[in-house]
């Protein structure tokens, strides 16, 4: 770099459909430190008044001691954790959400680490320069528990189409 002119403009970007490889495993980082915060305003935003989530008093008389985070923010969190390296301005849309698990709970203070398996992927027959990529997410927590699975479908921008030179 001379003058303060950069040698090159790299944008952070996800991945062209070209890009994803089946089978490959792709580790998300950073993770994410859940805080009070977190589940108190995800849980009153969306109108899920669970005691489970808001009532401290109420939740320590369940098997589990204490207030639960809101599964939805656990999903949210989840997906949440791949955009930058896979999606961020390469996705056209999320077409669905397959199997949906959460085999274990999170508390305030768990961090939250993710990774996602590419299942499969073919082009789209009715998009032209779009393919359909299956992604297999997982969360887990800083002790390595299974906190949640997700299957999810996704259109997919293909690479775009190199300039013509004149």
């Amino acid at each position: 770099m001379s003058d303060g002119i950069a040698a090159a403009r790299i944008e952070q970007r996800g991945l062209y459909f070209e890009e994803f490889i089946e089978g490959a495993l792709y580790v998300h980082a950073p993770g994410r430190t859940v805080t009070e915060a977190d589940n108190v305003l995800f849980t009153t935003l969306t109108m899920n008044t669970q005691s489970l989530h808001l009532d401290a008093a109420w939740a320590a008389g369940t098997e589990f001691g204490e207030r639960l985070v809101n599964s939805m923010f656990t999903l949210s969190t989840l997906v949440g954790l791949s955009v930058a390296q896979l999606t961020q301005g390469t996705i056209v849309a999320n077409l669905g959400f397959g199997q949906v698990a959460f085999p274990a709970p999170v508390r305030v203070g768990d961090t939250l680490y993710a990774e996602t398996l590419i299942t499969r992927k073919r082009l789209s027959s009715s998009r032209p320069g779009q393919g359909i990529v299956e992604f297999a997410h997982t969360m887990r927590n800083q002790r390595d528990e299974v906190v949640a699975t997700a299957t999810r479908m996704t259109l997919m921008r293909c690479l775009p189409a190199a300039p013509r030179r004149a």
